[in-house]
């Protein structure tokens, strides 16, 4: 644990907070609890359904931060509960989502009800008790770029204003209603807009994120081995089943949308600077991403290939890609954006905060980590007879 004499930004010392976190027990969560109580004198209320990637740092009691720490196992859609909670702490950091996408045209009422009905109330206690919230949205409430309605020879698709994500500039343009994939995006969206009209009629003291595909170790689910056997996770997660299978890479719709990634350390980093910095990050919308790490979904299949053939010691596959269709993979209603690249200019302005790892390393860092926790229980998964 850090030391007391610790300051924020503007050389102010840092008093310890009591932190409510809903859904702790997930990918981001369980990062940020342990980067709160390895380098922080903060408290956390973790609130979460499941605590399975977080039990390393409940269990033993004797752990140097156990006092620090606590785990409330609730849904938040209808518990009593969460209010008291929510009281007793200094900040909320709402982490609660479906956020996978192959939900979001199969599942739009979960989707729905998950992103924007359950968080309502967790909006409406923060801001009638005088607490302060950190939001967690998502990069998809940009939905599609101006540049990809431009003709595809047109070379304003080059200039970045037209393809450029940023917080305070850039419209959020949705595909038609039938397209139920950004029913995710919507939800998203309007959540946003209430925690930003609370802000301005009732005096909330909010920070909202919008994550550009973080990734890394404990990131989403291997179907079938720490997941349910028929699920879809992102991008990076079926990537990586597949390769742990030895399986050709499916590539939706020949892999051509364009997309930004970042390590979770780094973007973790960029979240405990909004925690202790409330005086810069109040009131602001902060894209949280790594522009420099853009890559087709086609180039990070090959990049994947060739990092998990170095950190497995396997060969590559004679095969390594296939192309599926996105009604194939994702059914009817599925939509996409072309390009996800944020602009960085608003939280390097309040916060200082630029991200650091290339995707080669972070994407070492996370397959080195799922083979290691994965390949044996695949292995075992596959030579299992069928039942007849």
């Amino acid at each position: 644990m850090a030391s007391s004499t610790r300051v924020d930004l503007d050389g102010n010392p840092i008093k310890p907070l009591t932190i409510c976190m809903i859904g702790a027990g997930g990918f981001i969560g369980s990062h940020l609890c342990e980067k709160l109580m390895s380098e922080t004198p903060h408290k956390v209320l973790a609130v979460d359904v499941y605590n399975d990637k977080i039990k390393h740092l409940l269990e033993p009691s004797t752990l140097p931060f156990s006092d620090r720490i606590s785990f409330h196992r609730l849904n938040i859609k209808h518990d009593s509960r969460l209010e008291g909670l929510i009281k007793m702490a200094d900040l909320t950091i709402n982490l609660a989502a479906i956020c996978t996408p192959a939900d979001y045209n199969t599942r739009p009422l979960d989707t729905i009800y998950s992103n924007f009905i359950d968080a309502l109330p967790v909006v409406k206690y923060c801001s009638e008790n005088g607490k302060r919230l950190i939001h967690f949205s998502t990069c998809e409430v940009y939905g599609k770029t101006i540049g990809c309605f431009l003709p595809k020879d047109s070379p304003l698709r080059q200039d970045p204003s037209y393809f450029v994500l940023k917080e305070d500039e850039s419209p959020c343009i949705f595909g038609p209603i039938d397209k139920q994939r950004w029913s995710y995006a919507c939800a998203k969206q309007l959540i946003e807009r209430l925690v930003y009209a609370e802000g301005a009629e009732n005096g909330l003291e909010f920070t909202i994120v919008r994550p550009f595909n973080w990734i890394g170790p404990r990131m989403d689910f291997i179907p079938g081995i720490d997941g349910p056997s028929e699920g879809v996770p992102r991008v990076l997660a079926c990537f990586s089943n597949n390769l742990l299978r030895r399986e050709p890479l499916k590539l939706v719709d020949g892999g051509e949308s364009q997309r930004t990634f970042i390590y979770i350390k780094d973007a973790i980093e960029a979240v405990l600077l909004m925690i202790e910095n409330p005086a810069r990050a109040n009131g602001h919308i902060f894209n949280v991403g790594n522009p420099n790490n853009e890559v087709t979904v086609r180039q990070l299949a090959e990049m994947m290939t060739k990092v998990y053939s170095k950190v497995s010691g396997e060969s590559e596959l004679e095969t390594p890609t296939v192309d599926v269709s996105s009604q194939e993979f994702y059914g009817t209603g599925y939509d996409d954006s072309d390009k996800r690249i944020p602009d960085m200019t608003i939280i390097n302005k309040q916060l200082g905060w630029n991200p650091k790892t290339s995707l080669w390393d972070l994407l070492e860092s996370t397959l080195t980590y799922q083979h290691r926790t994965y390949a044996e229980a695949i292995k075992q998964a596959i030579s299992k007879p069928v039942a007849s």
